[in-house]
């Protein structure tokens, strides 16, 4: 089963590899006898019971963090674009603005997703599938930062021309309702392109073979 852990997640990952590897899982009845130690338990009923909840995660990427945020970015997004090519809608700048903000959460909990993943299988706590190996192995660091790239080009697009009609004059004429739509967008894909060429370097030290 090649077991990993060895603290108290090791019950842990003995089931869920078990149920993975379709093993047969049977009870054995047992006699508990006192320890016939003095003293507190050591155990923990609420930080032992989170050990294993927070192990447990690394087995749920897709449910927990994937799935998830690539629903409120698409959400996110579609309400970003409606609000910032319709200005004369009952939704404004305040909407707008939470709309970037569920783009850059979901955004992060799908990087979560995708590193979780690598991790567990980094670390043999879970078996490589073909399937995973393949998407792997097509997302490299050096794609995600040319992807990175293209999005801070847009952020600064932006900025540039947020800059631009401040300059001619323009900015303050139009109202904060026309300018914030420039703002916020810029914003939203300069964030989002540190945050995966970050994360990119990050998917670089975890795909790191060593010995």
């Amino acid at each position: 089963m090649d077991m990993q852990t060895t603290g108290m997640e090791f019950a842990s990952e003995m089931v869920v590899k078990a149920t993975l590897m379709d093993l047969k899982i049977s009870e054995v009845p047992i006699t508990l006898s006192p320890d016939g130690r003095e003293g507190k338990p050591h155990l923990r009923s609420f930080r032992d019971g989170w050990r294993h909840l927070r192990f447990l995660f690394l087995y749920t990427p897709r449910w927990l963090f994937l799935y998830p945020g690539l629903g409120m970015m698409f959400a996110g997004f579609l309400a970003l674009m409606y609000i910032f090519l319709f200005p004369d809608i009952s939704w404004d700048i305040h909407t707008m603005l939470y709309a970037s903000g569920s783009i850059m959460i979901g955004f992060q909990a799908a990087i979560l997703a995708v590193y979780s993943k690598v991790f567990a299988i980094h670390e043999r706590l879970l078996p490589s599938s073909p399937k995973a190996e393949k998407v792997l192995k097509k997302y490299t660091p050096e794609k995600g930062i040319a992807i990175s790239l293209i999005l801070l080009v847009i952020g600064i697009v932006g900025f540039v021309y947020s800059i631009f009609i401040w300059q001619e004059g323009t900015f303050f004429e139009l109202g904060i309702r026309i300018t914030m739509r420039y703002v916020i967008a810029s914003v939203t894909f300069l964030v989002l392109g540190f945050q995966l060429f970050f994360s990119s370097l990050f998917y670089f030290i975890l795909k790191l073979n060593t010995r």
